[in-house]
């Protein structure tokens, strides 16, 4: 998750839409995430460069570098998908209500070609040992989100034991779910009921 992407997370985040330059950088790093997906879909990671990636979204390779610090990296807006849905349903959801009904309502979900790429793109990240990195990297930035989360919720500190563990919990459903969706032959579930499924079995018990 990017800088940006991680403080929407938090409970001093801004409101309201993003300013256009940021939604325009969204909108671009989007871009290089699908192209990068298709070409390593297609002819593999380590046969990719930066190069190709740049040429398939339109770009010069110094501007890839500019929002990415490798080619590896360049799918992590897709990967971060379904983790940022989730959280800003947790974050906008009610403080007086169980965060179960949360996830048990539907959700917005991704657009049917996003999610296919997506699919494809944890299935590949949990084989592919430089994309496994990337993988884990994003939900170990987005376990202090969730941290941040629970403290809110629960008034505690964010340091407290109870809070750390409830995140890490939380964190690794999110984690377990989308992998468990990637390596699923079951097309009609998406990734966001895949997700809200996870999360709730893991919020069951739980005092936030």
């Amino acid at each position: 998750m990017t800088d940006t992407e991680m403080a929407a997370g938090r409970g001093g985040a801004r409101t309201g839409r993003p300013p256009l330059t940021e939604r325009r950088k969204a909108a671009t790093r989007r871009e290089i995430a699908i192209e990068a997906v298709r070409l390593f879909s297609t002819q593999g990671v380590a046969a990719t460069s930066g190069d190709d990636i740049a040429r398939a979204a339109g770009i010069s390779t110094r501007t890839l570098w500019r929002y990415f610090p490798s080619k590896e990296h360049c799918v992590k807006p897709l990967l971060a998908l379904g983790l940022e849905r989730a959280i800003a349903q947790l974050r906008d959801w009610p403080a007086d209500r169980p965060l179960t009904e949360a996830m048990a309502e539907q959700g917005p979900d991704g657009a049917a070609e996003e999610g296919g790429l997506t699919k494809k793109l944890i299935a590949t990240a949990i084989e592919e040992p430089a994309l496994h990195a990337v993988w884990l990297e994003m939900h170990y930035e987005a376990e202090e989100v969730f941290a941040e989360f629970v403290a809110a919720r629960t008034g505690r500190p964010v340091d407290d034991l109870a809070v750390r563990v409830q995140a890490v919990i939380m964190n690794g459903a999110m984690r377990v779910g989308a992998e468990h969706w990637a390596r699923s032959r079951d097309d009609r579930r998406t990734h966001e009921e895949a997700l809200r499924a996870a999360l709730r079995s893991a919020l069951e018990g739980l005092s936030c």
